[in-house]
């Protein structure tokens, strides 16, 4: 098939990281829109991912359920993602009553490769993209439960331009994410919170053999406010929080986050982060430190995960997230 055979010339000349996007091993089988778990947003790289039982705009890729406090806002992320650089772009909007509503898009480019003869002319370049756009839904029900939902359209997207064999494929499928957070557990300060992540249909490049499920994944996550214990100033915050994802399919093999968030303040506030991931796909053993800073209507999170990578040793990605409340 022409486009099989364009192709594995593309990732033979591309790097390893495009290779690591294409399709992940996962025991016998195959995932793919592995992308979709990359790190999103400054906060959740400062926290080293352990965002299931937080709540916040940046929820919207980790648990929406996190959602359902937030006030209405534009959120834009940009990071140097390890494998491309990674934007979104997420407008929410609260309603005292019915909970918060919102829309996003994230864009993963992971540049060109350029095609050459066996002299090294050039002949083309083939272009690597991934897109992904979601709706949200987040709602409390009663005082200590919230819940919330993504649906979300999935593409991977491959061009080539100049002398190709082909000139591309676009495989698109949809998923759903789910989440429930539950807070201040027998009066304390704990909120437990759990998700289900990426759960949709095999994303399909021609026919059904070349159909690969899936990232799914399963989060279950606790975070306690430690200074509760200590002050009763209502603006200061010690935050501890511990998450376990494991594959849907497969489990047995899961990864670990923990993190911790200082924040002082709302209006102005400040916040500093860290957190150190064990074992998760696509990044291994490794921190993220992060701050954020709350003023007026503004608020600024920048991030740097020091985590080692299976997909390009020695980077150490950044991420910056900006918003505007309204």
């Amino acid at each position: 098939m022409r486009f099989i055979a364009a192709l594995a010339l593309a990732l033979t000349l591309g790097p390893a990281s495009h290779q690591g996007l294409v399709a992940q091993e996962s025991g016998s089988s195959t995932e793919g829109a592995i992308f979709l778990l990359l790190p999103v947003g400054a906060k959740g790289v400062g926290l080293a991912r352990a965002m299931t039982a937080l709540e916040g705009a940046e929820s919207v890729w980790w648990n929406p359920a996190g959602l359902a406090g937030v006030e209405s806002r534009l959120m834009v992320t940009r990071g140097e993602d390890i494998s491309g650089d990674a934007t979104s772009l997420t407008g929410l909007f609260r309603r005292e009553g019915l909970g918060t509503f919102g829309a996003s898009y994230l864009l993963l480019d992971v540049g060109d490769v350029q095609l050459t003869d066996g002299q090294g002319n050039p002949l083309g370049r083939v272009s690597f993209r991934y897109h992904a756009g979601l709706v949200s839904g987040a709602t409390r029900l009663g005082t200590n439960l919230a819940v919330g939902m993504n649906l979300k359209v999935i593409q991977s997207r491959l061009s080539c331009r100049g002398e190709c064999l082909d000139a591309g494929v676009t495989a698109t499928t949809y998923a759903v994410d789910a989440g429930a957070q539950w807070r201040e557990i027998a009066g304390l300060p704990l909120t437990l919170g759990a998700a289900v992540v990426h759960l949709g249909p095999k994303l399909q490049v021609e026919n059904e053999a070349q159909a690969d499920p899936l990232p799914t994944r399963i989060r279950v996550a606790a975070a306690y406010d430690v200074l509760r214990h200590f002050t009763d100033v209502p603006d200061l915050h010690a935050r501890l929080a511990l998450e376990v994802e494991d594959r849907w399919r497969s489990p047995g093999n899961p990864a670990v986050y923990m993190g911790t968030e200082l924040s002082a303040g709302i209006d102005p506030g400040v916040s500093l982060r860290a957190g150190y991931v064990y074992g998760a796909d696509l990044q291994v053993d490794g921190a993220g430190v992060g701050i954020g800073i709350r003023l007026e209507r503004f608020d600024l999170g920048i991030s740097k995960s020091l985590a080692s990578t299976d997909l390009a040793a020695g980077t150490d990605p950044v991420n910056v997230t900006f918003g505007f409340i309204f």
